[in-house]
Order: structure tokens, then C-alpha cells, then sequence
């Protein structure tokens, strides 16, 4: 994981080319999702962080995004649901 605030345009263009940046996520929310995301465009840069995958991002704790991932963000949700059910 990488924090965009410490990151200079250039070396996150050449990450985004070289596949190195993935995915973007919110490091307060703990969402990640593509990088061509509307909501992911509006973060502030400083809450900005990018993966390399998406086993990166759900190793650190991110969940997927709602809007740009819909199908794994069900997945996700579904799991996690049924988890929460279960007794204890």
C-alpha cells in the first residue's frame, strides 16, 4: 500500500503504467475500488491510498467499493453478513 500524499504525480502515473497501481482506496473508510471510480476521484489526495491488488487491499483490512465493484462488493457484504450471524 501507498499513500498518495507522498507520492509526486509523475511517480503515480508511471506506478498506474507499469501496473504497479491498481486500485485506490479511502484509508479512513477502508474502501477500495478501480481508479477510474467517480467516488475514489473525490477523496482528498491525503486520504488517498493505492494497491497493487485486490488480495493486497482485503489483506489490509479494505472492503470493495459499492459503486465501481458492485459483484465483488456483494460478495463481500454477503460474507460478511453471514458471519455476523453466526452464534456465538
Amino acid at each position: 500500500m501507498e499513500q498518495h500524499s507522498f507520492l509526486s504525480e509523475s511517480t503515480v502515473w508511471l506506478g498506474i503504467k507499469n501496473e504497479r497501481i491498481v486500485f485506490g482506496g479511502n484509508k479512513n473508510l477502508k474502501i477500495y475500488g478501480t481508479l477510474k471510480c467517480a467516488s475514489g476521484k473525490r477523496m482528498k489526495r491525503e486520504n488517498r491510498v493505492f494497491f497493487s491488488s485486490e488480495k493486497e487491499a482485503l489483506s489490509l483490512g479494505y472492503r470493495p467499493c459499492g459503486h465501481c465493484m458492485k459483484k465483488a462488493y456483494q460478495k463481500w457484504k454477503n460474507g460478511f453478513i453471514q458471519q455476523s450471524n453466526r452464534p456465538k
